[in-house]
């Protein structure tokens, strides 16, 4: 049977019925009552559990309290590092008015402009960040609401947050029923997104709560979630992508959320918490994969290593079988599943983790699209793209070229109401229904989509032709001599031809042991990368060489998600 009719016959995973976040809350209280949704630590250090019925309380008082400040139907932005008080103020702020998560590695100007922008007359935040605003007050539109998530004294007009939870469930316990009584119009705009992208300036995206939920009935169909799944949280909790797959999916179904304590720890996190499931980004998945790579050669015999074949593929099978089970040890002993997306990852990683024991599978999202539109997922997958549509989400290519390589555009109920106070922005993206994602791929004869770049990233040399800078980068990236690049098309004076170019980022502990010694000079540096653009060259046509490249020190800048920004300062020659 040919794989296409396989993927149409396909039965999903069942899944239940969500109107709006509020409808979540209490059907997960309901449904996994005295499970742990989220596992903590405690100012000691001591992990603790917070059942699913807590949890919903805890929404309610908020809501609860929030209604009482006045902040019925009003815009209350969010700013802090990953926590339970940060998703459960979420799901209350966007259940009683609009949720603004701000991301907390802004410039201060930068978290006020979004704060006007969308009218905020509260400031839910931790304690650093709500100082830095009060700093510059000055520049606020409205008389702002603060509340402290780190509850500590900050001035007499800063809430604590504990002050607010306990109010609440007071008031909830003697029979204030304001936040359970309200109605949701599900496609409304509750969540309002601000996005740099690796692209332009900041959009305000308008999401509804039919977006979000739509999106998680979807994922659940194709990514078995439920009483078992434990998540460790790692990316920025403000950004769809972590919200949606790793918060809002997890309490839909059942499993328990756990929070990373910094990048450094993970290795501690993994085996404190044992997660089955991790969503992250492909440098995350790089790093681990190196790290078992490496090991592993310390401890099996060179022969293993030095074939075409994958190494775990020369192994006999009970070698396999010792291996695999160390690995999975090493990794907390729960891992099941890694979602992997932001960015482009190479497959062999993929495939490399698949013969490890892991599912690794890719997607590919928009923060205009709650995100997710297409993944590989528990029943199909391909190492080399980013899956198929996801249940009750359309994408096909807009004028596609000989290659069948076009603009991707996308239609369901995941995609978003609109940018926010910008009609002419907004008409821009979409006709007759489609969303233009302004990204560059084409689908296979099984329906599988491949990103092959960004319409605003496309290079065009003077006869016409279109170079994808991603592509190039690509086959950058695969030498371990690289840490980062960015391909650009550079203008030169009197000159009408557009010239491709790179910034590279050495990666010097990869010199020292290439060339074997500790003292790398620019010269040595230089002399390497010349030899790997020369082979990265003969693997292109002419007109997509590279003629010029440019050594920098520091990393190049980049988004949250870690996406290096394709427009910016960084990339002057």
């Amino acid at each position: 049977m040919e794989r296409k009719e396989d993927i149409l016959k396909t039965k999903y995973f069942k899944v239940h019925t969500i109107t709006d976040l509020k409808d979540l809350v209490y059907q997960s209280a309901e449904r996994y009552k005295n499970r742990n949704a989220f596992k903590l630590k405690d100012k000691n250090g001591k992990i603790y559990g917070v059942k699913y019925t807590k949890f919903k309380d805890d929404v309610e008082a908020i809501g609860t309290s929030l209604i009482d400040l006045g902040l019925s139907n009003e815009s209350i932005a969010i700013i802090g590092k990953n926590s339970y008080s940060w998703i459960s103020s979420y799901f209350a702020a966007s259940i009683i008015g609009i949720v603004v998560p701000i991301d907390k590695e802004l410039h201060v100007d930068d978290m006020i402009n979004f704060i006007n922008i969308s009218n905020a007359k509260a400031v839910i935040s931790d304690e650093k960040y709500i100082k830095n605003i009060i700093d510059n007050k000055e520049k606020l539109k409205n008389d702002i609401i603060f509340i402290n998530m780190d509850n500590t004294k900050i001035d007499n007009k800063v809430v604590d947050f504990n002050e607010i939870v306990n109010q609440g469930l007071i008031k909830v316990k003697n029979g204030n029923d304001s936040f359970k009584n309200i109605k949701i119009n599900p496609d409304d705009m509750h969540i309002l997104l601000f996005t740099s992208g690796t692209t332009g300036n900041a959009k305000g995206i308008c999401l509804s709560h039919k977006n979000i939920c739509s999106n998680v009935m979807s994922v659940a169909q194709i990514v078995k979630v439920d009483k078992s799944t434990i998540v460790l949280s790692i990316l920025p909790v403000h950004h769809t992508y972590e919200c949606t797959l790793g918060h809002v999916l997890p309490i839909y179904g059942g499993g328990t959320i756990t929070y990373c304590d910094g990048l450094r720890y993970i290795s501690k996190n993994i085996n404190e918490y044992k997660p089955s499931f991790v969503i992250c980004v492909p440098l995350l998945l790089e790093n681990i994969h190196k790290k078992i790579v490496k090991t592993l050669q310390k401890s099996l015999p060179e022969k293993y290593f030095n074939t075409d074949k994958h190494f775990m593929d020369n192994m006999p099978a009970p070698l396999r079988f010792i291996v695999k089970k160390k690995i999975k040890k090493s990794l907390g002993g729960n891992i099941k599943t890694f979602i992997v997306g932001a960015a482009a990852i190479n497959p062999s990683i993929i495939e490399s983790f698949y013969k490890f024991g892991f599912k690794a599978l890719q997607g590919y999202g928009l923060t205009e699209c709650s995100p997710l539109v297409a993944g590989n997922n528990d029943m199909f997958y391909k190492a080399d793209s980013v899956g198929l549509p996801i249940p009750n989400v359309e994408y096909k290519i807009n004028n596609p070229d000989s290659q069948g390589n076009g603009e991707i555009i996308v239609k369901g109920p995941n995609v978003m109401l609109g940018y926010f106070n910008d009609p002419e922005g907004t008409d821009n993206v979409f006709k007759k229904g489609w969303f233009y994602t302004g990204d560059l791929g084409y689908i296979d004869n099984d329906g599988f989509l491949y990103i092959t770049g960004r319409c605003k990233s496309v290079i065009v040399t003077q006869n016409g032709k279109n170079i994808y800078p991603e592509e190039i980068e690509y086959y950058l990236n695969e030498n371990p001599l690289i840490q980062e690049c960015i391909v650009i098309g550079v203008n030169y004076e009197n000159d009408r031809e557009t010239y491709v170019n790179a910034k590279i980022l050495p990666n010097i502990e990869a010199f020292k042991e290439y060339l074997n010694k500790e003292d790398i000079k620019d010269s040595d540096i230089n002399k390497e990368i010349k030899k790997i653009i020369s082979d990265v060259n003969k693997k292109l046509p002419n007109y997509k060489h590279i003629k010029n490249f440019k050594i920098v020190k520091e990393p190049l800048e980049k988004t949250t998600t870690q996406k290096i920004k394709r427009f910016g300062n960084n990339l002057s020659m």
